[in-house]
């Protein structure tokens, strides 16, 4: 299981430990983002910063319906305690969690500042 906590404008966040494939992480606060489909965003800066490797060019629909393009790198990331490899979206905006990441696993907001974000393995429900 995995905490995170509500900031003070009320966004859930999590800490994602990220980087290239065999390297270092670093830990970063990303905002959970049940709208963004993908695995993860970061900015370019820190995309640079890590070194990740260049991956494709995506097309994505933003939340108020434009399609923009994004460039997608690979990183690894430690999630739920196991490495995992991902995409990343660049994009410069804070760092998102997308629900890919998130895909079977159960999310719970205490939707109040400082509330508590869990994150659970559907596998440890049943």
């Amino acid at each position: 299981m995995m905490f995170g906590v509500v900031n003070n404008i009320c966004e859930a966040t999590i800490k994602v430990a990220v980087g290239r494939i065999g390297s270092p992480k670093v830990m970063v606060n990303a905002v959970i983002d049940t709208g963004f489909t993908s695995f993860l965003s970061l900015p370019s800066s820190m995309i640079e910063s890590l070194e990740l490797p260049w991956s494709c060019l995506d097309f994505g629909t933003l939340g108020d319906g434009s399609e923009a393009v994004f460039e997608m790198y690979t990183a690894s990331v430690i999630w739920d305690g196991q490495i995992q490899i991902v995409d990343v979206a660049a994009s410069e905006a804070e760092p998102l969690v997308g629900m890919s990441l998130l895909y079977g696993y159960d999310l719970r907001i205490q939707a109040i500042e400082g509330g508590i974000v869990s994150v659970q393995a559907l596998s440890e429900l049943q």
